[in-house]
């Protein structure tokens, strides 16, 4: 069983690996905006797939123009290392590419808003 990461060990990697990122309630939360719907099923689909890869599948709520994501481990009974990866996985993956220098040239103009 992977072992629990206390509420200050929690924050503290949240502040230096994932600040976009915050605490609720014993669970990893993140909100993208997205322009459309079509965009929050790219998102989810992306998601989704990482989580089976990491066998680790958070909850997931979707909205016309938003994806949340909520992360725990609970057979740990709360936030374990498990959590910290597959979201760190989930935002290099969804919020790349962020930058217009980092984007292709020929990207949508209707992306990610957060």
């Amino acid at each position: 069983m992977e072992q629990r990461i206390d509420v200050a060990e929690a924050r503290e990697l949240l502040e230096e690996n994932l600040p976009t990122w915050e605490l609720r309630e014993d669970q990893l939360y993140r909100r993208f905006s997205t322009a459309n719907w079509r965009v929050t099923l790219m998102t989810t689909s992306a998601i989704g797939f990482l989580a089976e890869a990491a066998y680790h599948h958070p909850r997931m709520v979707l909205n016309y123009r938003s994806v949340e994501i909520y992360l725990t481990t609970h057979d740990a009974g709360g936030l374990t290392q498990k959590d910290f990866d597959l979201a760190l996985k989930i935002e290099q993956t969804v919020s790349w590419p962020r930058r217009d220098r980092d984007a292709p040239d020929v990207r949508p103009k209707e992306w990610l808003r957060s």
